[in-house]
């Protein structure tokens, strides 16, 4: 299975993940009798991701007595359709079936949720979700020969395991995300099962899955955070933009069209519906496929693919050629700009967003967004002068001008510009390449890099878990230094970046982290990059008592290798300045070379945990 390409999932990250075995050709997909089929076909697939997904601690053993019920339920209805149960919505079924098994609701503390019907109830079991699951226990682990056996004696048993699994420690991931990753799983197992050196073949394959997994997630959980807290319209800027991006050919009148289909089935997908989910990804599809001449020419093989492989290949297609008809000029040059703004407010800057997205595909997607704004304010001001064509004649060129200037002085027309939005961020307002989120990127010093995100997102937001800490950092310097070698560097930051982000503020609408990382995350989806540079130390938040466990170290530290010894390191530091918050950089610094320092020193010593007793106490000191 060819890997998909990290940048790929940024520019165009848009769900066409597809199920395990949807129809083939163009003019079949949106038939949905065979949709249908598919669901009931894979009803015990699905019966788990969705389980697994509202109610993560619940055992394998609960969602086998589930996955029965379901597929009772479903004979049900293929034998007798006209049975009353049978006109209920999918979903409805499965929670009123999870809510009705004995004892569960109480033990895993959502019997709030029971006590809701319908459209009620479905909100109140996705704010249930959990996001850090550092709660569940380590994902299981089989010998190479052990999982090898589990498959061939029952690759039915092997594959619902392994989806139970994946599902509730990725709660918010969309049901077809989760099914295309059990396929390929199934694939990697399929070929490693017969390989000498089982092992090494398992790292690297399933390395790739597990990306895959990683990213989509990560896009998924932005874009449905946005949609959650930002509500349909930024949902849909979001998606005219990648669209309009990939797609440039594309008719603005059937864009339109199609970006109603692509922001429909959020609502279901992002709050946990995993049929309606399915559904609507396939009506998607269809659109797309079905139009794919007047949408892309760079399409025709991937839509005559199989499933999954067809969304996959979209996604890696080469954009669509720039067409000779570009209308940028109509929102700078036109005499009736704000008469043709007030007719219709949303229609004329989606247009814009349009046009501007499919002229400039080297743009990141936040980008594209904030210049919305920033159009968007100028046009506000200028209406209201006396000459509006004179003001927006000459406020609105240099947007156009900037950014086809080199690198570094479009980033300087771009600060210029960007000062017109800064009364949102206050005084604290930096630059887009000033700021310390980017800094260390610029300079590509990897550890430097490491250590200053770790301090900076442990100092903003104190409140995370120590692993949800150092995961985002983990996130931050992979995303900066993916970039480095890329021609398009600054917009490849700027999507990845932004996803770390998303990570950080999460799905929910009623996450709280602290006042100022709020601030940021629900207040302008745009700028919220900008807002985060301009963060400091959060001062509300009171650190545990100091206790000496921090500074007691012992030989397990000389048996941890590579990726695990650097995440200890982490977890030093993340406590550290959670414990310490008053402490320079510099001091941090020396504090942690001197932990690096007794770790390499006791872990060549003859007695490494004699040597710990000693050293630990002077660090503490």
């Amino acid at each position: 299975m060819k890997q998909l390409k990290l940048i790929d999932f940024v520019f165009f990250l848009f769900f066409f993940t597809e199920s395990l075995t949807l129809p083939t050709k163009p003019q079949d997909v949106d038939d949905s009798r065979i949709t249908q089929k598919f669901i009931e076909e894979n009803i015990e697939y699905i019966a788990i991701i969705a389980f697994a997904q509202y109610v993560q601690e619940a055992t394998f053993e609960d969602v086998e007595i589930l996955v029965k019920d379901m597929v009772e339920y479903k004979d049900r209805c293929v034998a007798n359709k006209t049975l009353p149960e049978c006109f209920k919505l999918p979903n409805n079924v499965l929670q009123e079936k999870i809510c009705a098994m004995e004892g569960l609701p109480q033990k895993h503390n959502f019997s709030h949720c029971c006590s809701k019907v319908d459209f009620e109830r479905r909100p109140c079991f996705f704010f249930n979700k959990k996001a850090d699951v550092g709660f569940l226990p380590p994902f299981p682990t089989l010998d190479p020969e052990e999982k090898c056996q589990a498959f061939k004696n029952s690759r039915k048993s092997f594959l619902n395991h392994y989806i139970y699994e994946i599902a509730r420690r990725n709660p918010f991931v969309f049901a077809p995300t989760l099914l295309s990753v059990a396929a390929r799983f199934e694939e990697v197992a399929n070929t490693c099962c017969e390989e000498r050196h089982k092992v090494s073949c398992f790292q690297t394959r399933a390395a790739a899955v597990i990306q895959y997994l990683k990213a989509f997630s990560s896009y998924q959980k932005n874009v449905c955070g946005a949609y959650l807290k930002f509500g349909t319209k930024v949902l849909n800027f979001i998606n005219i933009a990648v669209l309009s991006q990939k797609f440039p050919k594309i008719e603005f009148k059937e864009l339109t069209s199609l970006i109603e289909d692509v922001s429909s089935k959020y609502e279901g997908c992002c709050e946990g519906d995993v049929v309606q989910c399915i559904r609507d990804t396939s009506k998607v599809m269809n659109h797309i496929c079905s139009k794919q001449d007047s949408i892309s020419s760079k399409i025709k093989e991937c839509c005559e693919k199989k499933m999954p492989e067809r969304g996959e290949c979209i996604i890696n297609s080469n954009k669509d050629d720039r067409p000779k008809d570009l209308r940028e000029a109509k929102f700078t040059d036109s005499e009736n700009i704000c008469q043709e703004r007030d007719t219709d407010p949303d229609n004329f800057f989606a247009e814009f967003t349009y046009e501007y997205s499919r002229n400039h595909p080297d743009l990141s997607i936040p980008e594209l967004l904030r210049i919305a704004n920033i159009y968007q304010d100028l046009l506000s001001n200028c209406c209201n002068t006396e000459n509006p064509p004179g003001c927006y004649r000459h406020a609105v060129s240099p947007i156009i001008v900037g950014i086809s200037l080199p690198f570094y002085k479009r980033a300087e027309v771009h600060v210029a510009l960007t000062l017109v939005a800064s009364r949102r961020e206050g005084p604290g307002f930096q630059s887009l390449f000033k700021g310390e989120w980017v800094s260390v990127f610029i300079w590509n010093q990897t550890d430097k890099c490491s250590f200053s995100y770790l301090i900076r997102l442990t100092k903003t937001a104190p409140q995370l878990s120590t692993e949800e800490l150092i995961s985002l950092g983990e996130k931050m310097v992979m995303a900066l230094t993916t970039c480095c070698t890329l021609s398009e560097e600054f917009a490849c930051v700027d999507n990845l970046v932004d996803l770390v982000l998303g990570e950080l503020c999460g799905i929910n609408e009623n996450r709280t982290i602290n006042p100022a990382v709020d601030h940021c995350c629900k207040t302008n989806f745009a700028f919220r990059r900008h807002c985060f540079e301009g963060l400091k130390a959060d001062k509300t938040y009171i650190p545990p008592p100091t206790t000496k466990d921090l500074f007691t170290f012992n030989a397990d530290l000389c048996q941890a290798q590579d990726e695990e010894l650097q995440r200890k390191k982490d977890r030093f530091l993340v406590n550290l300045v959670k414990l310490k918050r008053e402490l320079t950089d510099e001091e941090l610094q020396s504090l942690f070379t001197s932990f690096a320092n007794a770790v390499e020193k006791c872990c060549s010593a003859e007695g490494p945990e004699a040597c710990f007793n000693e050293e630990g106490p002077k660090i503490g000191s």
